[in-house]
């Protein structure tokens, strides 16, 4: 089995203090040492670089290969072959961003993945939610369409569900291909035409049902949550991640710390779509706007209280953005996460998203997963690169040198 030494100026080992002139040695798809380099054993092959970290985790991605950010609909009118295609290359360009491990909530992801477990593909690590669980009108409904037209289409990016046994099914049937989290709306969203992303979706009993279903199994939940009822229901459900918490206020936050629930803020695509008048929906930019409103405020308050959070964009547009996927970690740090928590955010934190089904990944440790990345600057003291694919030096996957 063969060794690579990585010797960096600034370990940052994804939790815990960071290491001035540490090493990093990979033994075939695991991490065998990490720590200060005047201790570190040797190795068939020696690597130097500015700043060795984990690999990045994307903790809210999407592959759906659209072009137009109408994206629940335009799954209904595209090939699935032709997105698949595009997804094949936002898939490249996150893992050469510096993301090895992605938490697709919904996408095409779920069925791509073995072809980049396979090596048919290149890609990041792939743990899939498959269909997104919403109730009929919710927020991955398609409100335009007919209504048994969207459930009898194979390829709609929700799963209508209403009352329990319509929700356990939906469980079950994402378990069956293979579902490493389940993914639900327990509110209205921005980009679906008639509903508010204040109001709670799916009862009480519904969500409960669905988290004692998925748990069986050890699988989390993700909640999209923007208002303030749905989030609280969830959490009283149990569910593992709060996806968004734009309405989030002082009693949610305390409740998310007293749970030990995760927020994943995706401050990217608030950030983006403000930036989309002219390719949005009226109604989507309308309630894009009025949401963005609420998230800052609710990230102060989130940071304040001590809420544990996990990065991730929700890019729903294939293209360039996935080249900028890493800005995430700047955007938390401006908005007031300090520049260490949101690299455990990134990196350490993201595995927990995934509850029972966590890989040992996301930290720089003997034995974890051997998902490491360089890049040329500074993290701690300088976070403006993050979005730059370029400043990402070089990139190890399972081991594997995949860039550098």
């Amino acid at each position: 089995m063969t060794s690579t030494r990585i010797d960096a100026a600034l370990l940052v080992p994804g939790r815990g203090d960071p290491i001035a002139d540490g090493s990093v040695v990979m033994e075939g798809s695991r991490i065998a040492y990490a720590g200060p380099t005047d201790a570190a054993p040797a190795a068939d092959s020696v690597v130097s670089v500015a700043t060795v970290m984990p690999g990045i985790w994307e903790c809210h991605g999407h592959f759906f290969g659209m072009t137009d950010p109408d994206v629940l609909p335009g799954a209904l009118s595209n090939p699935t072959a032709t997105r698949g295609a595009r997804a094949t290359r936002d898939m490249a360009a996150m893992l050469a961003a510096g993301v090895t491990s992605v938490r697709e909530v919904g996408g095409l992801g779920i069925d791509l993945r073995h072809a980049v477990d396979d090596g048919s593909i290149v890609g990041p690590s792939i743990y899939g939610a498959g269909r997104i669980l919403s109730t009929t009108g919710g927020h991955a409904d398609v409100h335009a369409y007919p209504l048994d037209f969207v459930t009898s289409h194979p390829d709609t990016v929700g799963l209508i569900c209403d009352g329990v046994p319509e929700a356990l099914k939906a469980v079950r049937q994402n378990l069956r291909r293979g579902a490493a989290v389940i993914k639900i709306c327990a509110s209205g969203g921005v980009m679906s035409e008639i509903d508010h992303p204040i109001h709670q979706q799916f009862s009480g009993d519904e969500l409960k049902a669905i988290v004692d279903e998925a748990g069986r199994a050890e699988r989390a939940v993700a909640a999209h949550c923007h208002g303030k009822p749905g989030i609280m229901a969830a959490l009283e459900a149990g569910v593992t991640t709060i996806e968004h918490g734009s309405y989030l206020d002082e009693e949610a936050a305390e409740a998310m710390v007293e749970t030990g629930a995760i927020l994943v803020p995706t401050r990217f695509v608030i950030h983006e779509l403000l930036q989309m008048e002219e390719r949005l929906p009226a109604y989507a930019f309308r309630k894009g706007k009025m949401v963005a409103e609420h998230h800052e405020r609710a990230m102060k308050i989130a940071v304040s209280a001590g809420v544990k959070m996990a990065t991730g964009t929700d890019i729903i547009v294939s293209g360039e953005m996935y080249n900028r996927c890493t800005a995430e970690i700047a955007l938390l740090i401006n908005a007031g996460l300090p520049p260490l928590d949101a690299l455990e955010a990134a990196t350490a934190n993201g595995p927990e998203t995934l509850g029972g089904q966590a890989p040992l990944s996301g930290q720089l440790k003997e034995d974890y997963d051997a998902d490491v990345i360089a890049v040329d600057f500074n993290p701690l003291e300088d976070w403006a690169p993050w979005g730059d694919p370029d400043r990402v030096t070089h990139i190890w996957k399972n081991g594997a040198s995949v860039k550098g």
